[in-house]
């Protein structure tokens, strides 16, 4: 599933971008600093829009587009704001057989959330993943650090009432 490319107005501050700016000098001497880069900006902001990419870019050298490509391309990264909750469900082909799509479906009828999308009060966020490597817990579904397999439509209400 295509990661949704949000127009939420960008509040980063001042200090954020200072302490990211700073953090990138040592890290942009890396080979291969693309990665541990755009997870100290997800660190310090949160999530990664255009304007931290970009920030990004300016500070390593890497042209925006290819920053922009493994933003959308790594799960780890998120294009928003997240929940102070993230709920992940893997739609990976092992969890999707099992029947994740339904339990998707479930969080974003209880939840009133798209792909991509935060909770007006900010507690959660949903998104569909890949393949977060526990196929033999087929369906999984994340909230924050927490992973629950074997999940069905049925416990959705109880695990969420956890947070």
């Amino acid at each position: 599933m295509k990661k949704k490319i949000t127009s939420v107005p960008f509040s980063g501050t001042p200090e954020q971008e200072a302490k990211l700016r700073a953090a990138l000098k040592d890290i942009a001497k890396l080979d291969g600093c693309a990665m541990p880069a755009l997870q100290k900006a997800q660190e310090i902001y949160g999530y990664l829009p255009l304007e931290v990419q970009a920030i990004v870019s300016e500070e390593t050298g890497i042209p925006k587009e290819k920053i922009f490509g493994i933003t959308t391309f790594y799960s780890q990264f998120a294009l928003a704001p997240q929940g102070q909750n993230p709920i992940g469900v893997c739609l990976g082909t092992a969890c999707y057989v099992k029947g994740s799509q339904q339990v998707f479906d479930k969080i974003s009828q209880v939840l009133g959330l798209s792909n991509g999308d935060c909770t007006p009060d900010g507690k959660f966020s949903l998104v569909a993943t890949r393949c977060i490597g526990c196929c033999g817990l087929a369906p999984v579904m994340t909230v924050g650090e927490d992973v629950y397999g074997k999940v069905t439509p049925d416990e959705v209400n109880k695990i969420l009432a956890k947070y």
